[in-house]
């Protein structure tokens, strides 16, 4: 089943609870909420206290992208605000298999991100820990930019690593340039979770935006 995530960062900043309930009555899926620290990645986006008016004022599911050079000291934080999922990427400062037990243990759901650098593979011995993958598809820090075209072998790759080892309902995310015309790209090569800022917040109808990228496969199942 493919879902979609609304990327915050494109957002009206000053209105985001009318923003969330635009994507509510347009269908969109999820949430997704950037974390970035100023110093894994460039930017100063927003934290824990934010996320958590923003669960106070809506009950969709909330996707937290920690892009923090340690995830370890923010994981309790965010699952405290009402994170429905986190998500920090294995370039950071992190023993991945630690972290993504005490996720579950937190009692929501885990996730590894990785950059388009980095080899997929470097995922594969904790992908049992994981309820999702995300693969970005741009460099981390920015919104608005272009999506870079090799990562498609990277999903391709981990759509099958994953499936080798029996897990189906892994799901795979990509982040960065989806949009009405690479979307079908990343779901062919096995994604179903996808993140778009620009392409839903800036669409004249966010609906049909969503719409469009949710759109089944030709020849595939609804």
């Amino acid at each position: 089943m493919i879902k979609t995530s609304a990327s915050l960062l494109a957002c009206d900043l000053a209105d985001i609870s009318g923003e969330i309930s635009r994507c509510k009555a347009a269908k969109v899926d999820w949430i997704h909420f950037d974390v970035m620290d100023g110093r894994f990645v460039e930017q100063i986006t927003y934290g824990s206290p934010v996320l958590k008016s923003v669960r106070a004022a809506t009950d969709m599911f909330l996707d937290a992208h920690l892009m923090v050079e340690d995830p370890g000291s923010q994981i309790k934080f965010f699952a405290q605000a009402g994170a429905d999922l986190i998500d920090f990427h294995i370039e950071s400062r992190c023993e991945p298999a630690s972290l993504l037990k005490e996720i579950r243990s937190l009692g929501i759901k885990s996730a590894l991100a990785v950059k388009p650098a980095t080899p997929i593979d470097v995922v594969y011995p904790y992908l049992e820990l994981c309820d999702m993958v995300l693969v970005m598809t741009v460099e981390p820090g920015y919104g608005g930019q272009a999506f870079i075209p090799d990562t498609l072998d990277k999903i391709r790759a981990l759509r099958s690593a994953a499936d080798s080892r029996g897990l189906k309902d892994l799901d795979i995310e990509v982040d960065g340039g989806i949009n009405d015309k690479t979307a079908p790209l990343v779901k062919a090569a096995g994604a179903n979770v996808l993140v778009a800022g620009t392409g839903l917040f800036k669409a004249a109808d966010m609906a049909l935006a969503n719409a469009r990228l949710k759109a089944p496969q030709k020849g595939a199942p609804c």
